[in-house]
């Protein structure tokens, strides 16, 4: 399976899982508004049964056996009740917790808020009337809830697992890079060892061939290749360099290997010397990748500018190419392993880029701006120590 297949895999498989769990969410989300509407139209029976056996027991005459009515009222022990005169003045209260102070003020609050939560059932007691609010059980309130809560439960699950889901990819991602280029490495280390003993052989016979000596910046470029290789996975080892000669020398490299209809020039501040902590044969492989890059969207006709600016924490290095543009919504997906709009190629140089410069530089790469058909400009940011 190629890179651009795992990574659309990958993309899918996401948003799968996020489907799913939105699913699931609304599913349960109706179930429970449909399952608490019924308990509601339950709990309003109860209180208008509550509220009849109250008629009734308030009306019953000596000769009336008043235990049936006082079950029924002694029963509620769930729904929050306060009966009240014509006056709005408390007669009584069921399942309500009382303060120990301010009492009155408190049952007026109390009986403001439970108007506005359901409408109030008229007790007629023959030439007087009673009104009886209540609100819902906690049981209810808790149904209500219960949505809410099993939607951050679903979105805490579904963080953990992506955030899972992608330091299980990295860590698998991590791996087959080291391993890609430690074997890499080892396979280009004998073949690089017997170019070398070839070219000195025939300086031995060629002397005076300027081939050769073009020859042997090759193969010692091939060297300097497999020694970045090398060092994928390892500890860096930064130095503090002039950041002035790193540039030159990659610039150097990439404009002797590119078309004279590509110009490519670097752009420093001021004449001073500008110095920096970094490992120079992988941050020349970050410079050379994003050249290669602007050649192939330029088709090898165009301008390459590096900027150069300074601040009190940053040491900015902006590439600047007139090529064909990047479209916004690809500004981070050209870091994607696999992602390339050439026809040749793995996809894994602006990814690899992103792991020299973020990984082992401590910086931050990414593209600054872009306009399709002008040109695009990567920014690097590495921290002045």
């Amino acid at each position: 399976m190629g890179l651009n297949n795992m990574v659309a895999l990958s993309r899918h498989l996401k948003l799968i899982f996020i489907v799913f769990g939105a699913a699931i969410i609304v599913v349960s989300t109706l179930f429970t508004n449909r399952l608490a509407k019924s308990l509601s139209k339950e709990e309003q029976k109860k209180i208008e049964l509550w509220a009849e056996a109250t008629r009734q027991f308030v009306l019953a005459d000596e000769s009336t056996n008043i235990d049936f009515y006082l079950q029924i009222i002694e029963d509620n022990t769930t729904i929050p009740v306060i009966v009240v005169d014509e006056n709005d003045q408390k007669l009584q209260a069921r399942n309500i917790e009382e303060p120990t102070k301010n009492i009155d003020a408190f049952y007026a609050d109390k009986i403001t808020a439970l108007k506005l939560e359901h409408e109030a059932i008229v007790v007629d007691l023959g030439g007087m009337k009673q009104y009886i609010y209540y609100d819902d059980s906690l049981l209810l309130k808790q149904l209500y809830y219960f949505p809410y809560i099993q939607f951050g439960v679903i979105v805490i699950f579904l963080l953990i697992s992506f955030f899972a889901f992608s330091s299980t990819k990295n860590a698998e991602q991590n791996r087959v890079w080291v391993g890609l280029s430690k074997e890499t490495a080892h396979q280009l280390g004998t073949p690089i060892s017997s170019l070398l003993a070839w070219v000195e052989m025939l300086r031995l016979r060629y002397a005076d061939d300027k081939l050769l000596v073009e020859m042997s910046k090759d193969v010692n470029r091939l060297q300097i290749i497999a020694e970045r290789f090398s060092k994928i996975g390892s500890s860096p080892d930064l130095q503090l360099v002039s950041l002035n000669e790193t540039l030159a020398s990659a610039v150097q490299y990439m404009s002797s290997r590119s078309s004279q209809k590509v110009v490519i020039q670097t752009h420093f501040p001021s004449d001073s010397a500008v110095f920096v902590s970094m490992n120079v044969p992988l941050f020349e492989w970050v410079i050379e990748n994003l050249c290669k890059n602007a050649i192939d969207a330029m088709d090898g006709v165009g301008r390459i500018d590096l900027f150069v600016s300074v601040t009190d924490a940053f040491v900015q290095i902006d590439v600047q190419d007139t090529g064909k543009g990047i479209e916004r919504t690809k500004f981070k997906t050209v870091f994607s392993p696999g992602f390339t709009t050439k026809k040749r190629g793995w996809g894994l140089g602006l990814s690899l880029a992103k792991r020299i410069i973020e990984s082992y530089h401590n910086g931050k790469i990414f593209v600054k701006q872009s306009e399709l058909g002008k040109g695009t400009t990567f920014r690097i940011e590495l921290k002045i120590k």
